[in-house]
């Protein structure tokens, strides 16, 4: 854990408030260290003297910590042994986020869902992000642009783009959520039988040109202009379905 984010943690306030938020922030670092492979299933969290030392807090606010972790199901407790890392539990994505492909309507759907929740994650990337998110971000974004010039599809690498804004939330549901999702989010891969302009240089070009407000919006820090630019790019994506709908009916 970097430095400057201890430092942060243990200047916060240990009133009942104050400790509320603690537990907070030190559970949802240690969530993403299990949900992003850093603590892999079996391995043995730093003892309770060691988590106190490294996350700048009381013992009170690790073992709170740990126990809202326990009862998530990532972490067990071996009583004289330690806390070791659980396998996480999987959702039940088939029936949460089944969508079939080939109806341009369910894709509609899915485009809806994501809207409610990535302008949410955009606005709080902006307001979160760590200088290494924002650079992860804009390298994903340049990685779209490499893609496009070497004229290969690009789905895999607007998925990333996603996930970078979603991991800069520093809130590890936003990924999860995208993760279950996983290629249906991108839904323009599945529609290599509709018309030439669902991928042409024209749709690519409108679809950056989203992208780069997006990413410039969460490196300036403005919330307001991250939600609005994520709002529009996913209005904008339904819209186009929607046309679709409209031509071939």
């Amino acid at each position: 854990m970097p430095r400057d984010a201890a430092i942060k943690i243990g200047e916060r306030d240990e009133r009942p408030a104050g400790r509320r938020n603690l537990v907070d922030v030190v559970g949802q670092q240690l969530r993403q260290e299990i949900l992003g492979g850093a603590l892999k299933p079996g391995e043995k969290l730093p003892s309770e003297s060691g988590l106190t030392e490294q996350y700048k807090v009381s013992r009170t606010v690790i073992r709170e910590a740990i126990a809202s972790m326990r009862a998530d199901g990532l972490v067990e407790v071996r009583h004289g042994v330690g806390v070791f890392v659980r396998n996480a539990r999987p959702f039940p994505a088939a029936g949460l986020l089944g969508t079939d492909t080939g109806r341009i309507s369910s894709i509609i759907e899915m485009l809806e869902l994501r809207a409610a929740v990535e302008t949410e994650a955009a606005g709080l990337a902006a307001a979160r992000r760590s200088p290494a998110q924002d650079e992860a971000i804009i390298e994903r974004f340049e990685d779209i642009d490499r893609a496009m010039e070497r004229g290969i599809a690009t789905s895999e690498a607007d998925f990333a783009f996603h996930l970078a804004i979603a991991d800069a939330t520093n809130n590890p549901r936003f990924r999860e959520f995208l993760e279950l999702t996983g290629r249906k989010m991108i839904p323009r891969s599945f529609l290599q039988d509709q018309p030439d302009e669902i991928a042409s240089a024209d749709y690519m070009a409108q679809i950056q040109t989203e992208h780069r407000r997006i990413a410039e919006a969460i490196s300036d820090r403005d919330e307001h202009a991250a939600r609005e630019a994520m709002r529009l790019h996913l209005k904008g994506s339904q819209q186009r379905y929607r046309n679709l709908i409209r031509k071939s009916s």
